[in-house]
């Protein structure tokens, strides 16, 4: 048994599951753990942000690319509540993540006392587990809980309120090994019929997508698709799951997808849709999969059980985690169907065309400036991404090679590429890291520039600046032609604003400028912002707001 305070118990339990990076904004409700967290600073780093709203997608990021809980800590109220954006994003992500909130003093709690919330009550409809350390001696064992709730079944978000004076109560506690963690796998049962309907159809195909992946899952479900001919795409934001430059790969299926893969995906006689939640972004609105039952004979396979049926009644669902499923499906003795094949090499030639950049009225033409990055990264470059119509030219433009080099939000939240790329580049210094951002995307984050500088995490950042809320606008003009209410912005200068606190700055005005900024963004070895002036008319990829309104 070890005597200490219940706050340095805490940090002992996060050591022993192996956490080595924490995002926060200190607050005082919680100073007892910054203290602890003071004698461990040489395996766990504290990367101090700006704002809460930061730190959480932060957090959130760190989770979906290496695939352990991210860990957040706020203070009490305000920060608790501007670091909820996380937390749900982690929640329909399914990323595994740990948000520690500090409380007010238990003997003060029910009293509405200085910014104090039932996070129990706030975080409970969000989070897979929302609870409250209020003895001192158990801080170790709802640490080990939260990282065990995170991880199991399908991943999510877990929340712990840590009352102050719990924090610094001494407490005697034996430390606790690290929960096992559980993964749900297929049964010969389910093997078998997954069999029989996939040996009957002749239009099959291969739906990927959602969290719980790993590398060794990854290389299974190349050797499944490879020995089967299958073509296989991915949900929406999870393009890194299949290398793109595969010929059986077929594209994704999200906000503007391929026409070509959505007609194939309707006349499919078997979708196996193995990881994802199927939600609305993935099936345009739940009508490419019409719910609850689909024209096309379904197989959901999910890490929990309770995705399984809960929109989508399938033909068969089988509760399975991705690298349990992809490993019992490359264990099998498959033969190869031709037709399959050329079906999914037909789709990969359609997906190849859908590839190519656009022409464009005005400004600076994202399509290139994505093709020229896809041609030119190395193969393990990170793209992140926050919500907004610039990032469909990413997504169809960009190519992905490699497992996890995609770091963007299913929940649709602006404001989360540049964070997620600051946890990328602090977790892998040595990648090439690159964020996309709106101009209102960017400015919701924008201040963690000084967050970039102070620990000298250089990625490149890359700001479609067309002075409106880009996805908002074009849904206005679709809607209200020509009735612009509430979606202009006036914007900064964006390059002066970079070098303002040390960074470096630059702006494109014309496409063909724009390869040698980035080359001087990548050589100045600073975080870096490339000011992009693009036209608001080319709202989307093949979509201008002139066109829209004449609908």
């Amino acid at each position: 048994m070890t005597r200490q305070t219940a706050a340095r118990h805490l940090v002992d339990a996060l050591v022993m599951n192996g956490v080595d990076h924490i995002f926060c904004v200190p607050g005082e409700s919680y100073l007892a753990v910054l203290d602890a967290l003071h004698d461990v600073r040489d395996r766990i780093k504290i990367v101090v942000c700006r704002h809460e709203a930061s730190a959480s997608n932060m957090a959130e990021a760190y989770g979906k690319l290496t695939g352990k809980p991210g860990v957040c800590m706020v203070t009490r109220g305000p920060g608790a509540t501007q670091g909820s954006v996380g937390v749900h994003t982690a929640f329909q992500d399914s990323t595994p993540m740990i948000l520690f909130i500090g409380q007010v003093a238990r003997d003060m709690l029910d009293r509405e006392a200085f910014q104090e919330i039932d996070y129990r009550q706030m975080f409970g409809p969000v989070a897979k587990w929302a609870a409250q350390i209020d003895v001192a001696h158990r801080a170790g064992e709802y640490v080990n809980r939260a990282f065990a709730t995170a991880q199991n079944g399908r991943r999510g978000p877990v929340v712990l309120a840590l009352p102050e004076d719990m924090l610094t109560k001494e407490a005697d506690a034996e430390p606790l090994p690290p929960a096992p963690i559980a993964m749900a796998a297929p049964d010969e049962r389910a093997l078998e019929r997954f069999r029989e309907l996939l040996g009957g159809a002749e239009r099959p195909f291969l739906l990927i997508g959602g969290g719980g992946w790993t590398p060794q899952a990854v290389c299974d479900l190349r050797a499944f698709v490879e020995a089967t001919g299958l073509p296989v795409g991915a949900s929406f934001r999870s393009k890194d799951l299949f290398d793109n430059l595969h010929p059986q790969y077929a594209g994704d299926v999200g906000i503007g997808p391929n026409p070509k893969l959505v007609e194939r995906l309707k006349a499919s006689d078997l979708v196996i849709a193995i990881g994802p939640r199927l939600g609305e972004m993935t099936t345009s609105g739940y009508e490419l999969f019409k719910a609850p039952l689909a024209a096309q004979p379904l197989i959901h396979i999910h890490p929990g059980p309770e995705e399984l049926g809960r929109v989508y009644q399938p033909m068969l669902a089988i509760n399975a985690a991705p690298e349990t499923m992809a490993r019992a499906l490359a264990a099998e003795p498959w033969t190869q169907d031709e037709n399959w094949l050329q079906q999914a090499y037909t789709a990969h030639s359609e997906f190849e065309a859908f590839s190519k950049p656009v022409t464009v009225g005005e400004g600076v033409n994202l399509s290139e400036v994505f093709s020229w990055l896809d041609k030119n990264l190395p193969a393990d470059a990170i793209m992140c991404n926050g919500a907004g119509n610039y990032a469909a030219w990413l997504h169809r433009f960009y190519r992905h090679k490699a497992f996890k080099t995609q770091l963007a939000p299913t929940s649709g939240a602006m404001g989360y590429g540049f964070p997620a790329a600051l946890a990328a580049k602090a977790v892998y210094p040595h990648r090439d890291v690159i964020c996309a951002a709106g101009d209102g995307c960017f400015m919701m984050a924008s201040n963690e520039l000084a967050t970039a500088m102070q620990y000298g995490l250089n990625v490149i950042t890359l700001v479609s600046n067309n002075s409106t809320y880009g996805t908002i606008r074009m849904h206005q003009e679709r809607e209200y032609p020509a009735r612009v209410s509430g979606t202009d912005l006036r914007n900064p200068d964006f390059a002066a604003y970079a070098r303002s606190f040390g960074a470096f700055g630059a702006t494109v005005t014309r496409t063909e400028d724009f390869q040698m900024a980035f080359a001087e963004a990548k050589a100045s070895g600073l975080p870096a912002v490339i000011d992009l002036k693009t036209s608001a008319n080319d709202i989307a990829p093949g979509r201008t707001i002139e066109a829209l309104r004449k609908r």
